[in-house]
């Protein structure tokens, strides 16, 4: 399956908090795009895996994406390594999307940080011909993504470059909420975390306010490059 966007996370819910608004708006104009996930999310506090797993899902279907896969690297515990760069690499040879979107460069949370390392390393050594990789028992061709955007989390990073997401803000939010075990429930008996509190909505939506306001727009997404972003002509910049 060719795709035009593939968007990972470090962990199940990373996409829709992050990026799903820029996700929803090149789905709707007929775009392509899908989600890896590369641990269950197994160590947090609230929900199990397999919770988890079900709520992935069912963001999956609210978003429209083609695709969702889970690589089950362990969490908290995944390294930049040789092995899993391979598992990342299959991914990308596997959809050769056009663009990648994936973790902060660095975070509250020190899996996204090596998450976005991760992705960027092997989004460049996927196009080295002499990296071999399997999948489905065939040998898979050599590809690079044209560009790797880093979506931004918890903490404030400056963006490169910022998405307006006005028209899909409601169904983005829809998408965050299919991954009811982690946020606020007042019948729920699990752990009280960081993001389960009653504010954390409120908080998403001031951060999406603020990335939209230089540009005018009512709710954005921000998005950092580790490349300088070029334009054929300067309408393509409004």
């Amino acid at each position: 399956m060719k795709l035009d966007i593939l968007a990972f996370g470090a962990h199940p819910d990373d996409v829709e908090l992050s990026c799903s608004g820029t996700l929803l708006m090149e789905i709707h104009k007929g775009k392509k795009a899908g989600i890896i996930d590369l641990t269950a999310g197994e160590m947090g506090s609230r929900g199990t895996a397999e919770i988890r797993a079900h709520e992935a899902e069912d963001a999956r279907k609210i978003l429209g994406a083609e695709m969702r896969r889970n690589l089950h690297l362990p969490d908290a515990q995944f390294e930049n390594n040789h092995a899993n760069r391979l598992e990342v690499i299959r991914m990308i040879r596997a959809y050769r999307p056009t663009y990648v979107l994936c973790n902060a460069i660095g975070d509250r949370h020190p899996d996204h940080g090596r998450s976005a390392q991760l992705v960027e390393e092997a989004c460049f050594l996927s196009g080295l011909i002499k990296i071999e990789t399997e999948w489905e028992g065939n040998a898979q061709i050599a590809y690079r993504p044209q560009l790797v955007l880093h979506y931004i989390q918890d903490r404030y990073i400056h963006p490169d470059i910022v998405i307006d997401i006005s028209a899909v803000w409601e169904q983005r939010m829809e998408s965050i909420r299919a991954h009811r075990s982690q946020f606020y429930d007042p019948d729920s008996g699990e752990p009280e975390t960081y993001i389960s509190s009653k504010g954390f909505f409120d908080g998403i939506e001031r951060r999406a306010r603020e990335m939209g306001r230089s540009c005018g727009y009512m709710y954005a997404e921000g998005f950092t490059c580790n490349r300088i972003l070029g334009a054929h002509y300067l309408s393509d910049l409004c």
